[in-house]
């Protein structure tokens, strides 16, 4: 089974307007031109099981009127916490409508993640799902943490750029005040602390707080990504802090993070699959072994067809990254825990037990 650790499923259909079920060509077609926010789409449902994806990171993402620099539309951009509340509430509504209808499963814990791989070694095909919110500021105040748990919320990253609760990404800053209280609520309520977005600051002042499991579900290595965007991403001292705590690690799958040398409107053709696999074995080799490298591809996150390399067309190609580990030497244990098994692992020793 592999595992993508960080899609915006919820985002794309309830924000977005997008046809996950109906899959990719769908999507083109509906979106002539490609929308200029997100685009030419590259995941759907039938993608994610012909690419043999059993189970994703989806995501509760929402985007504040504040933010700076982005693609993505502002059109449903929140301006309060209730706002965002509101929006990230509509999207956990989606994925429970795909577990009504049978399309999908919610792993809320380790009984549910031991069943989904039985169910899915049997050829039981529902998408399983992680519930990850990105961006805090849905939970309205540090109180709420064990009321988005008892939803079924297992992952929560605080930032996105800047947020009530810390600096991130292009908005560099600590903690807030508000942020030194929402991670021991998160911690007492059983919640992954998702790293990502994270501004240096931060980070590090999160990591050394937060006691409970850590994860960078959708980060690059900052040593290998273009210095206009090094501060979305992680030193190679922020990545050895997480092998550290044994936390796992998501490679983006977009070209404009993988390629030091990218320039935007770089042709697709100019990029192999080359560009992801040396971020994946720079996190190997820090570690000293495959166990925290993992995919967390964010490929509906604003990123299109056009901007992922050159081998993939859609997440139904993710069987490729697996051959291009192959051809740099990775063994098959190693191409498995790459490709999920490492995320598995973390899930089954974080999520509470029933």
């Amino acid at each position: 089974m592999y595992v993508d650790g960080h899609l915006d499923i919820a985002y794309n259909v309830v924000q977005c307007g997008r046809d996950f079920e109906a899959g990719v060509a769908a999507i083109r077609a509906a979106e002539q031109p490609p929308n200029p926010h997100l685009g030419t789409a590259t995941v759907g449902l039938p993608e994610l099981r012909r690419g043999g994806i059993g189970l994703a990171f989806a995501t509760l993402f929402t985007m504040p009127v504040s933010a700076v620099g982005t693609d993505l539309s502002y059109e449903r951009a929140y301006r309060t916490p209730a706002e965002a509340h509101t929006y990230a509430v509509a999207q956990l509504a989606y994925y429970r409508d795909l577990e009504a209808r049978g399309l999908a499963r919610l792993i809320r814990t380790q009984r549910d993640l031991v069943a989904h791989r039985a169910a899915w070694a049997a050829g039981d095909v529902p998408l399983g799902l992680v519930v990850l919110m990105e961006n805090g500021d849905p939970i309205v105040e540090p109180a709420e943490a064990p009321w988005w748990a008892a939803q079924g919320v297992r992952i929560v990253g605080p930032a996105w750029q800047a947020t009530r609760y810390c600096g991130g990404s292009k908005q560099p800053g600590p903690l807030t005040d508000l942020g030194r209280a929402l991670l021991p609520a998160l911690a007492q309520a059983g919640i992954i602390l998702d790293l990502s977005h994270m501004a240096e600051e931060s980070f590090w002042e999160a990591l050394a707080l937060y006691q409970g499991p850590v994860i960078a579900s959708h980060s690059n290595c900052r040593a290998l990504a273009p210095a206009r965007v090094a501060d979305r991403h992680l030193s190679d001292a922020m990545l050895k802090a997480l092998i550290e705590r044994d936390a796992v690690i998501g490679t983006v799958i977009f070209n404009a993070f993988l390629a030091a040398e990218y320039q935007s409107g770089d042709p697709k053709a100019h990029y192999g699959l080359d560009i992801l696999v040396r971020h994946i074995d720079r996190v190997c080799q820090l570690a000293g072994d495959a166990r925290h490298a993992a995919i967390g591809s964010d490929l509906d996150g604003g990123i299109g067809r056009e901007d992922i390399p050159r081998e993939l067309d859609s997440l139904a190609d993710m069987p490729r990254v697996a051959e291009a580990l192959g051809t740099l030497g990775y063994s098959d244990e190693a191409i498995a825990g790459i490709m999920g098994e490492n995320w598995l692992r973390l899930l089954a020793a974080a999520l509470p037990e029933a």
